[in-house]
Parts: C-alpha cells; sequence; structure tokens
C-alpha cells in the first residue's frame, strides 16, 4: 500500500514524524507537507503566486504553502504514482463539530478525497502531543482496517483522547457535534497607533449529545466521523424552486 502523508502543523511537528513512523512499517510512505504551522487554513489554495517544494535528506518534501497545496502538488506533478490512501495529521488539538470547517488537517485529506483517494485525517483532543505514541498506534490500527465496506473515496474525520493506549476505548462511529459562535476578537493597537485584531477563541460546546465527536472523546472513546462534501442544503431545494416560480 502506498500512502500519501500530509498535515497543517507544519513537515516538523511530532505529530506528523510519529504518524509517519507508525504508518512506515506497513505501507510505502510519502511525506508532503507544509514549510510551516498553517493551522486554520481550510482547504485553501495558493493562486497569487508559485510554489517551491524542498526536501531533507530523509526524503520529506516540504511545500511554502497550504495543506491543501501539498497534496494537490503531490497528486498532478510531483509524485510518478497514485496514492492508495491519503493520511493527514496527527494534529496538535482536536478537529470536531465546526472545527472541521477551519482545518487545515482535514483540508490535506479532503483534497485527496476530491481526487477519488480514500483519505483519514487524524487529530488528537488536547494540544502538547500528550501519549502521542498512543494516538499513532490508534492511527496505523485505524488504517489497517482498510475499511472495504465503505464505498470508494471515503473521507474520515478521526479525534484520538490524549491517553495511554491501554486506557483508550473503542472506535465508535460519530455525527459532528456543534460550537457556539466564536469568541469576539481582541482588538489591539500596535506602536504606531494603527488598530489590530486577533481571532478570538472557539466557541464552548452547544451539542455534545450522546452520537457526537465531542461525548465519545469525552468517555475516552475514538470518535470516526465520516465526511462529505456537497454542501446543497436538499431539504431547502423545492421551497427555493417555489419561491423562484
Amino acid at each position: 500500500m502506498k500512502i500519501l502523508i500530509s498535515n497543517d502543523d507544519g513537515y516538523l511537528a511530532p505529530g506528523l514524524i510519529a504518524l509517519a513512523d507508525a504508518l512506515s512499517s506497513c505501507a510505502e510512505v510519502t511525506v508532503v507537507a507544509p514549510d510551516s504551522n498553517r493551522s486554520g487554513c481550510s482547504n485553501s489554495l495558493t493562486l497569487e503566486r508559485p510554489l517551491t517544494v524542498g526536501q531533507t535528506a530523509q526524503g520529506v518534501y516540504f511545500v511554502n504553502g497550504t495543506p491543501s497545496d501539498c497534496v494537490h502538488i503531490a497528486l498532478t506533478g510531483l509524485l510518478p504514482f497514485k496514492p492508495d490512501l491519503i493520511v493527514s495529521g496527527i494534529n496538535q488539538g482536536q478537529n470536531m463539530g465546526d472545527d472541521t470547517l477551519y482545518s487545515g488537517t482535514v483540508a490535506a485529506a479532503t483534497e485527496g478525497y476530491l481526487f477519488g483517494i480514500p483519505a483519514i485525517a487524524f487529530s488528537q483532543v488536547e494540544r502538547g502531543w500528550v501519549e502521542l505514541d498512543a494516538a499513532a498506534k490508534i492511527a496505523r490500527e485505524i488504517v489497517m482496517r482498510q475499511f472495504d465496506q465503505l464505498p470508494r473515496p471515503y473521507l474520515l474525520n478521526v479525534n484520538i483522547p490524549n491517553r495511554p493506549y491501554d486506557q483508550l476505548g473503542q472506535p465508535v462511529a460519530t455525527r459532528l457535534g456543534k460550537r457556539h459562535a466564536s469568541e469576539p476578537v481582541h482588538k489591539l493597537t500596535d506602536p504606531f497607533g494603527q488598530d489590530m485584531y486577533w481571532i478570538g477563541a472557539v466557541g464552548k460546546i452547544l451539542d455534545a449529545s450522546e452520537g457526537t465527536d465531542f461525548h465519545a472523546t469525552a468517555q475516552g472513546l475514538i470518535s470516526i466521523t465520516p465526511l462529505q462534501i456537497d454542501l446543497t442544503h436538499a431539504k431547502q431545494l423545492q421551497s427555493l424552486r417555489e419561491a423562484l416560480a
């Protein structure tokens, strides 16, 4: 199996290194990741400038662009083969509920999915890389499942509690929870009197009911949420047709 790995924390991130190490024992792994942290960049592509690709002595590719740039370049010009699977992460911090819309980790997986390749995004629930070895071991086990029952391609979002391996619960299928609106921005002033704005914290959890990713991880379980890209509000289609008639 050939696996393309990317992330949004950058090619030097401990989560990426741990993930690549864990998967290299069961697959042919290629890493193409951003040259620095690109958290929160969602599915953006860099269109206003050319991108450059470097390579470490260990063969890791790094790109001066977004996670989506990395996977896009890898699939359309850099790699001489089509990967069997795209894996993103392991992210430092959760990507659950509404956070998935902003996540560069999920975006890297999504880019592969858009090219018709199965993809999985992995994140730890808390920041700080605590129990990263356990998360990497779980990631390997999930990849090895191969999910033959799912239609191809699939897009899975996995969130792993920061617990020792023997204290982690089973993987469970979940839906995305919901957050309240984000906290207000922090307004600052630079030394020249110019206003500056720092994006506020994420909103508090609104829906952590049973069956959600928030609920599962709070119980020490590993949350796996199948995602889709079709944003069509199907239930409103008929109402819109009537409004346009």
